[in-house]
């Protein structure tokens, strides 16, 4: 159990960095080319990719999820 502990510390902290990178690419206006965005989404889609190998969670499972996201997001 510690090891799936420690993914899921370790995923909301990427996460916690990847909102940072957002908002500060929206308060600099730097949304292309930006290197910390690219550093901090690619830390969080490593930690996805783990969560897959430790079989927390399925390509399958977040490929529906990811279709259903944008159903909902095109209504908007």
């Amino acid at each position: 159990m510690k090891k799936f502990e420690e993914l899921m510390i370790i995923t909301m902290e990427e996460c916690g960095e990847l909102i940072q990178a957002c908002s500060k690419a929206i308060r600099r206006k730097k949304y292309l080319n930006n290197e910390s965005l690219k550093e901090e989404l690619g830390d969080v889609l490593c930690m996805i990719d783990l969560m897959m190998e430790n079989g927390i969670v399925t390509k399958r499972d977040l490929s529906n999820q990811t279709q259903y996201k944008k159903m909902k997001l095109a209504k908007l």
